[in-house]
């Protein structure tokens, strides 16, 4: 890393850490200037000046400093990254020549840890039993905490065949699990098209990258063809998307309004308009998310609903919606990180807000507690258990009842306040920190 790239890092970190150290001067002082950063620039300068004197030993103040470029980075992106010139040279090879891999989709949505998105279908991940929420501590013996997001995702691919070991934390347990998950090619999961009944089509698209919603299309003809007369679109499990393609998803079954926008700081604003052309479907439609529905599947899920064109059933969405690109740096790196987001037709921010469905139904079990023989012993706290594929799909089943109005909404909503806070936290849970 050059000496200028590091002050000019250093630069911005102070800016940001300064903010963050302030805030609480600056929310009981209405007289401060939250918009000046520079005014508290004093804040961090301390800081870095006691980390370096009184912290209890030499601090490596490099590390200091990526540390708190991976902070800034975190705390405005959970998929962002900074790479050194060696880390970005390794990210452009294994994007242009995919190797093998583990079928990970990983973030720091909930922090500093490295979090799983969730674990393509099919994959080394998905059979070893990787889900949403699960932490990844080290990879090959290297702590991830700061490592570059970008960069792990390197280090998981490799030959097909190899090894990659793998700390683990789950929430259903509370010591990591080490795991030796062997890569493997991995093929885009199929799209899933049937009938549930004489009346009602079912397609599950787990993979919505460019391209997709085409394929969607031709099934909704073969479905219609069959008698389909109303449909579930099942989104689950789409960590792998194309942002984009959700607009031409939502398309299909929009004829009228405003299916969402784009735009950054230098993006210019786009708002997508729904085509009655390519309409294809009319009739009742349901949509299925969970915690692994991303981009694709969430801007065409925010768009449906929004223009109450279908219910949402199911979970929160994990809330990833934005156009990323690679900045180049000085020292021959990278800073990868978001330019533009998605919005809603009601103008909210898919990757801030995520996208939360009219009919909150999971199929997370919470962890019973231990017992003790000590009745005044507290009970233990539970922590929420993934959801699991069980033999009778909780999601699907609520969707069909709300498909054949057995459900309404306003049911939904007073059952659920009735739960409190509850089916919230199930919904989304929120990794212990370590």
């Amino acid at each position: 890393m050059s000496n200028n790239f590091k002050y000019g890092v250093v630069s911005i970190s102070a800016c940001v850490m300064a903010l963050l150290l302030a805030g609480a001067v600056l929310g009981q002082n209405p007289e401060s200037n939250p918009a000046d950063p520079y005014r508290h620039i004093n804040v961090f300068t301390e800081v870095f000046a006691k980390i370096k004197a009184d912290y209890v030993e030499e601090p490596d103040m490099k590390n200091v400093t990526l540390g708190a470029v991976n902070g800034l980075l975190v705390s405005i992106d959970p998929f962002a990254s900074y790479l050194n010139a060696d880390q970005y040279k390794q990210y452009l090879k294994t994007k242009d020549n995919p190797k093998a891999g583990v079928g990970l989709i990983l973030s720091r949505k909930y922090g500093y840890e490295l979090g799983v998105v969730d674990a393509v279908p099919g994959s080394p991940a998905d059979k070893a039993g990787l889900s949403t929420g699960d932490i990844i501590e080290a990879i090959n013996g290297i702590s991830t905490r700061d490592m570059p997001l970008a960069y792990a995702d390197v280090v998981l691919h490799g030959d097909e065949g190899s090894t990659v070991e793998m700390t683990v934390l789950r929430l259903r347990k509370p010591e990591p699990e080490k795991l030796t998950l062997t890569r493997a090619k991995l093929a885009p999961p199929p799209l899933e098209a049937k009938m549930l009944d004489a009346e009602t089509g079912y397609i599950a698209a787990e993979d919505l990258t460019a391209g997709k919603s085409a394929l969607v299309q031709a099934a909704i003809a073969k479905l219609v063809k069959s008698g389909a007369k109303k449909l579930v679109l099942d989104v689950r499990h789409s960590a792998i998307s194309t942002p984009e393609e959700g607009v031409a998803l939502a398309n299909l079954f929009l004829e009228k309004g405003t299916i969402g926008s784009v735009s950054g700081q230098k993006v210019k604003k786009q708002v997508f308009e729904a085509d009655p052309a390519k309409a294809v479907f009319k009739g009742p439609l349901v949509v299925l998310t969970n915690r692994g529905t991303t981009g694709a599947g969430e801007v065409a899920a925010a768009a449906l609903m929004e223009n109450q064109r279908a219910q949402v059933v199911g979970e929160r969405t994990y809330g990833d919606a934005a156009l990323r690109k690679a900045v180049p740096t000085e020292d021959g790196g990278a800073v990868l990180l978001a330019v533009a987001k998605y919005y809603s037709p009601q103008g909210k921010a898919i990757q801030d807000v995520s996208v939360t469905p009219g009919f909150a139904v999971t199929d997370t079990e919470p962890q019973a507690a231990d017992t003790d023989d000590d009745a005044t012993a507290a009970p233990a706290p539970t922590a929420p258990k993934p959801a699991e594929r069980t033999k009778e799909d909780q999601i699907l089943k609520k969707g069909l009842e709300v498909l054949a109005g057995k459900t309404t909404q306003a049911a939904a909503g007073a059952k659920a306040a009735g739960q409190g806070q509850a089916l919230g936290t199930l919904n989304v849970p929120v990794p212990p920190q370590h």
